[in-house]
């Protein structure tokens, strides 16, 4: 029975699996090419950020790249101030959740904040030095903004090379994440 919905035209999911794939291959080969070690927080941004709705995906990278900038900023202004202290990162994480639900106010990938926040701040106390810890945390913030941008690529040209038809099934299932 379920062999049916191939042949009425539901691909979506086949679709999506398609965009990871793309994305995945793109970003790892943009990692090694780079020399870098761990492709992991972009592929991981691409997948949050990759739909085969491109509308969706503009609104979700929109939104992940705002609260990428709000947790982005909020641990930085945590690492910078004050000393180490292993009440940093909750105290940043409780600001950042704080100021990305009430300030900001983009629903849409709230957690982002957070996250990204913690990325900066762990970069920074597992560190020996500030600048160096600094610059981890900046690298990883990097990495997520390249998945985000990649995600977004590749749902913008597989909606040229494979555009989906507007039905109202694709249309509730967007609405419905």
């Amino acid at each position: 029975m379920s062999w049916l919905r191939f042949s009425k035209g539901d691909l979506l999911g086949v679709r999506f699996a398609v965009n990871v794939f793309i994305g995945t291959t793109l970003l790892w080969i943009l990692v090694e090419w780079l020399d870098d070690t761990n492709p992991i927080w972009a592929i991981a941004s691409m997948i949050a950020s990759s739909d085969p709705q491109v509308k969706e995906a503009e609104r979700m990278v929109k939104s992940r790249l705002i609260n990428v900038l709000v947790g982005c900023a909020v641990g930085l202004a945590f690492l910078l101030v004050g000393g180490s202290s292993a009440w940093k990162l909750p105290l940043a994480l409780f600001v950042t959740v704080l100021v990305s639900t009430y300030v900001v106010r983009i629903p849409t990938m709230w957690r982002q904040a957070p996250i990204t926040a913690a990325i900066v701040i762990a970069g920074g106390l597992t560190h020996h030095s500030r600048l160096s810890g600094v610059e981890h945390g900046l690298h990883k913030v990097a990495e997520v903004l390249v998945g985000c941008l990649v995600g977004l690529l590749v749902s913008f040209l597989m909606s040229k090379i494979w555009p989906l038809p507007d039905t109202g099934k694709e249309t509730a299932l967007a609405v419905a994440r």
